[in-house]
């Protein structure tokens, strides 16, 4: 989409919408955000990113979408699809990363992805953030061809939350955030800081929680515990005023909700995630035997069914909107794979209000230097 044709669009807006102000004041009017959705790759098609992209411009009047991706299909989508055709404009890219692709060499062979053409798009300032469902490494080297990283940040994090027993912030999230989950596996006590102050401006933004409390993942809760980069980097985070830093956290304390925000390698963060998502699978089927095996079984989960649906509730990944990438200069949320239309309209929310909020920026504000 060319530079005049995007601010046209943001210009049209700039006046327009603000949220309901008390009686005698004035609104604050909503600046426009553009979001660039990757529309190829994922698991569902197009067209589940394209009706919740879609979705975003009849319910969100200040969000714009820009949809990156092969235009004949997304014109055809587009034609059996509601949205508000002022606030959607269309970047043909004609190439795109299958999930089965290698990400660099998937790259390097289709210079006109999807991805590339997208995070290009936000890079050059046609929107303020991406979100796609695609290949995730393919996401993220987009990102890091394009975009920047922050200031005093050596490795971008892949964070993403959990469930948990507390409820945290201002908006009683029932669940945290955990960083990184896979994209630097070796994490220095340099990283492991860095990681500490992204996550914790994520939390303040995103959750509306002022002082997140965050923490380090440990054998033990004792500061020199763990190995010696995270006994480092406790004793670094232990004297940064800027942050609520509680110290070490164990295995244990990540679904007690004991921290806001938890700080590992991509290594650990990973297995953890991957062993919080087995056993919620396992649950489901252990309920799904229970009923089949014994009639008093069945009256028990009868009479748990109202907890067992807010539990669904709490653990659907579908309304967090996806995985923010932080470090870099830009907003990128990962949606998931599987993402359908009430994903990707999350994901884009959470963008939006990742880009409105300065996230960059106040991660940028408080990193120490290295």
């Amino acid at each position: 989409m060319p530079g005049a044709m995007a601010q046209a669009a943001k210009d049209k807006k700039a006046k327009a919408q603000s949220k309901a102000a008390p009686q005698g004041e004035e609104a604050a009017p909503v600046k426009p955000v553009t979001i660039a959705f990757d529309v190829m790759g994922s698991d569902h098609g197009p067209e589940e990113v394209i009706r919740g992209a879609a979705q975003l411009t009849l319910e969100t009047p200040h969000i714009h979408a820009l949809l990156v991706g092969d235009r004949a299909v997304i014109d055809g989508a587009l034609a059996n699809i509601r949205h508000n055709a002022e606030r959607v404009a269309v970047q043909h890219a004609g190439q795109w990363v299958a999930m089965t692709d290698k990400p660099a060499a998937a790259l390097d062979e289709k210079k006109e992805a999807s991805i590339t053409v997208a995070a290009r798009l936000v890079a050059e300032g046609e929107a303020e953030a991406l979100v796609s469902a695609g290949n995730t490494g393919a996401g993220v080297l987009a990102c890091a061809r394009h975009f920047k990283l922050l200031p005093n940040v050596r490795r971008a994090a892949l964070a993403t939350v959990y469930p948990t027993q507390l409820n945290h912030g201002a908006k009683e999230d029932p669940f945290s955030l955990i960083l990184d989950v896979g994209a630097t596996v070796d994490a220095s006590a340099d990283d492991l800081v860095a990681f500490a102050v992204m996550g914790s401006a994520y939390a303040r933004i995103i959750s509306k929680n002022p002082e997140p409390k965050v923490a380090l993942l440990s054998n033990g809760t004792e500061a020199q515990k763990g190995p010696p980069r995270v006994v480092e980097a406790n004793a670094r985070l232990s004297k940064m005023r800027s942050l609520n830093f509680i110290g070490n956290v164990e295995g244990i304390d990540i679904p007690k909700g004991t921290a806001d925000v938890v700080v590992c390698d991509g290594f650990v963060g990973n297995v953890c995630l991957k062993m919080l998502e087995g056993v919620s699978e396992t649950v489901v089927e252990l309920a799904r035997y229970a009923y089949k095996e014994k009639l008093l079984w069945r009256a028990g989960l009868a009479m748990l069914s109202g907890g067992i649906e807010r539990i669904k509730v709490a653990t659907d990944w579908e309304q967090y909107g996806g995985a923010p990438i932080l470090g870099f200069d830009r907003v990128f949320i990962k949606a998931h794979g599987r993402s359908k239309a009430k994903a990707i309209f999350n994901a884009g929310k959470v963008a939006a209000k990742a880009a409105s909020n300065g996230l960059a920026e106040s991660i940028q504000d408080t990193l120490p230097p290295r």
